[in-house]
């Protein structure tokens, strides 16, 4: 019934070793400190206490938990009790229980209110559309069908300074105002759609939530969207996510182009997984939706000087995002086209055969970067070496940044060791790191428990679990998944002793803590622990491609197709090989 916000900011103030060391007597070992288990007798301390993790455990009792979790089990206090008790020691005061906070109900009380005026707006809109031939003509003119016009809520505006009277004859509501539809200036209102062909732009639960109005003649600007509002924020929507949901499902696959137009005539064209961003850039909010639905995601722009810059820029926001069982590609049209001319002038099928050959991320970066040095010279390539450098830290993903890195470095004509030593991923230290990472290790042995015990380190990992890599049946694995749909439903990335609160009770919550013992004790940084979680990783991919190449061995070598598809594979193997570690 508390905030779960006030939950974690709480957790992330407390000390956990302050508040046991009130109760026990706590020595330092190593990364932890370590005393009698005060919840049974014994004599040879089993009991730590992790101040990285904020957690305690016993190894003998199995007792465990965060700081909320220790006053509970410990001083017999009831949750909300061990709660403030934790609070007033950091100068913190627990909320009296509310749904939202004050600030929150009113703003869900207000989006309540608008949500019936935008639909009364797009209702109007629709309406005006069959009265006006001119915009009818003009629709028609781009070859669209009246049922995909409908489909999309497609209406218009009429060439009015106050049309929206009519639907609205309380002309003053400051609704109209707040949803955007209406200007106020110097005391005087007027509509700020007029004279423009109305695309109404849906949320994910099919709600409109805002407009976007191209004009039908040469004026400016040619398109106008709805401003920022307390239903509608530019950054986090996108123009026919509502209608495309179900056809990015069934193909796994999502395009984002750039106009509204181009996601109406490719949906017309039954190419339904299109989506278009607002005006504005492709952001972490757009990429993160689209992945939840889809395994691939095409950026489709213009050939343009402005198609590129945009393309570049979904590169840089995708590099971080980008997890190694999603796929990104890039598309470039024919100059002077576009989705909407391109499919009408040559079909469904000609459009999919570019889709087909788009460029994968990686070509599209690599292909930039040597676009702009010389590499016939030392000095090319070293500044080639150097532009790659940034991007290269970007790349969250395990075994795409291995690849990747592979690549830069035939091409900068050095050793993947030497580009790792360049990109500060200094050679002592790395066996400094492995040669601790195996005497804690010992354990376990499972390349899952690796990536749990890492995860631990950082769990902003936690997107790039891939559970086709996974052996289903481990402790460890089900853990992970837990973990991992655990952070992919948080607002913001829960802490560890969040985490710990969020796992309690569950089956998972005795391997994560046996996994953050380890992790503890190695005492990683978090970009230590990212390099650990990637070459885990790079492992379990290994061990997928052996049993690639085992079952075509199996079946036999006996076509030259076969041949020549084994011995891909078997490159592309021995390449992950030789970039991980030695065991």
């Amino acid at each position: 019934m508390i905030p779960e916000s006030f939950k974690q900011d709480l957790l992330n103030r407390v000390d956990i070793v302050e508040v046991v060391g009130r109760y026990v007597q706590l020595k330092k070992g190593g990364a932890n400190f370590m005393g009698l288990c005060p919840f049974h007798t014994e004599k040879t301390p089993s009991f730590t206490v992790s101040p990285a993790k904020q957690f305690y455990h016993c190894f003998g009792c199995q007792k465990h938990g965060n700081a909320i979790g220790f006053l509970m089990d410990y001083g017999g206090m009831g949750y909300v009790d061990a709660m403030k008790d934790l609070a007033a020691a950091v100068g913190m005061q627990v909320p009296a229980w509310q749904p939202r906070t004050p600030e929150e109900a009113q703003r869900k009380e207000r989006e309540t209110d608008l949500v019936p005026v935008m639909e009364k707006a797009m209702e109007f809109y629709r309406g005006e559309l069959k009265k006006s031939p001119r915009a009818v003509e003009y629709l028609k003119g781009r070859g669209l069908e009246g049922r995909v016009a409908g489909r999309f809520g497609i209406g218009y505006a009429p060439d009015d300074w106050q049309a929206l009277k009519a639907a609205f004859p309380a002309y003053e509501d400051p609704a109209l105002v707040e949803c955007g539809l209406v200007i106020e200036n110097e005391g005087k209102r007027y509509d700020r759609f007029r004279d423009r062909v109305m695309f109404p732009i849906f949320n994910a639960r099919g709600i409109v939530i805002g407009f976007g109005g191209r004009v039908l003649g040469a004026g400016e600007p040619k398109y106008l969207n709805s401003p920022e509002t307390p239903l509608f924020e530019k950054g986090r929507e996108l123009y026919g996510f509502a209608q495309a949901s179900d056809a990015i499902r069934a193909a796994r696959r999502a395009l984002v182009v750039e106009g509204y137009m181009d996601v109406v005539a490719l949906a017309q064209f039954e190419v339904g997984y299109a989506v278009a961003t607002l005006g504005t850039a492709t952001t972490p909010v757009h990429v993160a939706k689209l992945l939840r639905v889809a395994d691939e995601i095409v950026y489709c722009f213009d050939g343009d000087a402005a198609g590129r810059k945009a393309a570049w820029r979904a590169l840089e926001v995708s590099l971080p995002l980008v997890p190694d069982n999603k796929k990104f590609s890039f598309l470039f049209l024919p100059q002077g086209e576009d989705p909407d001319t391109f499919i009408r002038s040559h079909g469904k099928p000609a459009f999919e055969k570019l889709l087909a050959d788009a460029q994968p991320l990686s070509g599209y970066l690599l292909g930039e970067l040597r676009s702009q040095a010389d590499l016939s010279s030392p000095e090319g390539r070293a500044a080639f070496l150097s532009a790659a450098k940034p991007y290269i830290k970007q790349i969250t993903a395990p075994a795409l940044r291995l690849q990747i890195l592979n690549e830069i470095a035939e091409v900068g004509r050095i050793s993947d060791q030497d580009l790792r030593d360049l990109l500060g991923e200094a050679r002592g230290q790395r066996a400094s790191v492995q040669t601790t990472y195996r005497r804690s290790y010992a354990a376990r042995n499972s390349s899952e428990w690796e990536l749990l015990q890492n995860l631990l380190g950082n769990l902003s990992l936690a997107q790039h679990i891939a559970p086709e890599l996974l052996t289903a049946d481990l402790p460890e694995t089900k853990a992970l998944l837990a973990i991992r749909d655990i952070v992919h439903a948080a607002s913001e990335l829960p802490t560890f002793p969040y985490l710990v609160e969020l796992l309690e009770g569950s089956p998972h919550i005795e391997v994560v803590l046996q996994a953050a013992r380890f992790s503890s004790d190695l005492n990683l940084s978090g970009e230590e622990a990212r390099q650990e979680f990637q070459e885990a990783l790079g492992k379990l991919e290994l061990l997928r491609r052996k049993k690639e190449l085992d079952a075509i061995l199996s079946e036999g070598l006996v076509s030259a197709e076969a041949r020549i598809e084994y011995q891909a594979k078997l490159t592309s193997y021995k390449r992950l090989q030789g970039a991980l570690p030695n065991p």
